[in-house]
């Protein structure tokens, strides 16, 4: 990693987009006004509704949020076998939550389903998101953390006035309405994301259908110090190895503190924290005895509010790889796979409180990047659904963990316990 690199505080980024496209080729005629209201066109920059200080996020929201991510990471790890993976559940979470206030039926029901979202009514939801998203952009002085959110109407469409404002009222939603064939189409709604993301995810949008109608989009944005950084004069070149048997040298950080850390039987786990520890990076280190695989396949919420609470202070040392490294994915198989098939489905998808036209979710896209380094992380996350026509016990001797192996991470909101971020390292990059 060059000196450039090595002067950036680590990044992490992700943003997901909702893309709409209409049911039936030759509509254009019926589609001439955004419902029959007035336009309700946002301010250029919607601010999310205020809330009381510090108000609670709520509790099912949040046991279902995290269930939601360790499931959509179960089945991204299907498609996706030994190589890096980081997503941001909560990006996703954002943008399909948009979309679900155009839902009905049972599309709603399934991505109800999908999202672990049956035990909490609609405006339950809108209202929590709107706290946590309150919440998490007053987490740390010391910290960037920033969620954005837009939407892009295709000129002509007639959108439903409520869905349109819940959006903008709830998740702060920039709507634009667009000509979706103009070449520059694309360009403007990756220049938000650009922009949102701090410029680490340029891309979200390749190019415009004629069948899309909509593109609902989240963008995260973090960037943190340690609230201990390493010292760079400590970081030497170690071997990790890797899940072929073989192994590779790498630039391995070390430092010797005071942390948040739990161990079993089946692996070791740290929480570094950033800025004034609110927010923490947590690594889960598989015993030598198991690897990644056997680890990621106990990941779901009930193991991970269990683990949670083993974590005790200990003094210790840490040795961790740096690493960076983009990623992206289609979420569409992924989704249907948790319950969400009908809102992919033409002849199924129920949307009719979105729109009088018949659509479908056409593609949910998700994009991340991360960057580990002595002075902190970086990271950023886009998620875009596009609609389419529906054509044990510790002892207490310092610990020793050296993360020179594939190892889990995630990045968590200690006070709300939501898990921004989440990911696989089998090669540090």
């Amino acid at each position: 990693m060059n000196q450039q690199i090595l002067r950036r505080v680590g990044t992490i980024v992700a943003a997901s987009v909702v893309i709409a496209g209409l049911l039936g080729a030759l509509m254009t005629n019926r589609l001439n006004a955004l419902d029959s209201s007035p336009n309700p066109q946002s301010p250029k920059n919607s601010p999310i509704v205020a809330q009381p200080p510090n108000p609670p996020v709520d509790e099912k929201f949040v046991a279902a949020n995290t269930k939601f991510g360790f499931k959509l990471f179960s089945e991204i790890l299907k498609q996706e076998k030994d190589q890096n993976i980081f997503i941001s559940p909560t990006s996703v979470a954002i943008a399909l939550g948009m979309a679900y206030n155009g839902a009905s039926g049972e599309t709603q029901q399934g991505m109800a389903e999908a999202l672990e979202l049956q035990q909490l009514s609609i405006e339950d939801i809108n209202q929590a998101h709107n706290i946590l998203q309150t919440s998490l952009a007053t987490a740390d002085p010391d910290v960037q953390l920033s969620i954005a959110n837009s939407l892009w109407a295709k000129q002509g469409v007639p959108f439903k006035r409520e869905f349109l404002q819940t959006n903008q009222q709830f998740y702060g939603g920039k709507l634009t309405e667009l000509d979706f064939a103009s070449p520059e189409a694309p360009e403007v709604i990756n220049s938000w994301v650009k922009e949102n993301t701090n410029g680490k995810i340029e891309q979200i949008v390749e190019q415009l259908k004629p069948d899309d109608v909509l593109f609902l989009i989240n963008a995260i944005y973090f960037k943190g110090n340690w609230s201990e950084q390493f010292d760079k004069s400590q970081t030497t070149e170690l071997p990790f190895y890797l899940t072929d048997g073989t192994t590779k040298q790498h630039p391995m950080m070390s430092q010797f503190g005071n942390y948040r850390y739990a161990e079993n039987d089946s692996f070791q786990a740290v929480s570094l924290p950033y800025g004034g520890g609110r927010l923490s990076m947590y690594i889960f280190l598989p015993s030598e005895q198991t690897n990644l695989e056997a680890f990621q396949q106990q990941l779901t919420q009930e193991n991970w509010r269990q683990w949670m609470n083993q974590f005790q202070t200990r003094d210790g040392e840490i040795k961790l790889p740096r690493f960076q490294f983009d990623y992206d994915i289609q979420l569409n198989d992924a989704l249907k796979a948790l319950g969400m098939e009908a809102a992919f489905d033409a002849s199924q998808a129920d949307f009719s409180n979105m729109t009088s036209v018949p659509v479908k979710i056409d593609e949910v896209k998700h994009k991340t990047f991360v960057e580990v380094n002595e002075e902190g992380t970086e990271a950023a996350a886009v998620t875009s659904v596009g609609i389419a026509v529906t054509s044990a016990v510790m002892p207490q001797s310092p610990f020793q963990m050296t993360v020179d192996r594939p190892f889990f991470v995630a990045i968590r909101d200690n006070q709300t316990r939501t898990v921004l971020f989440m990911g696989s390292v089998v090669e540090p990059e």
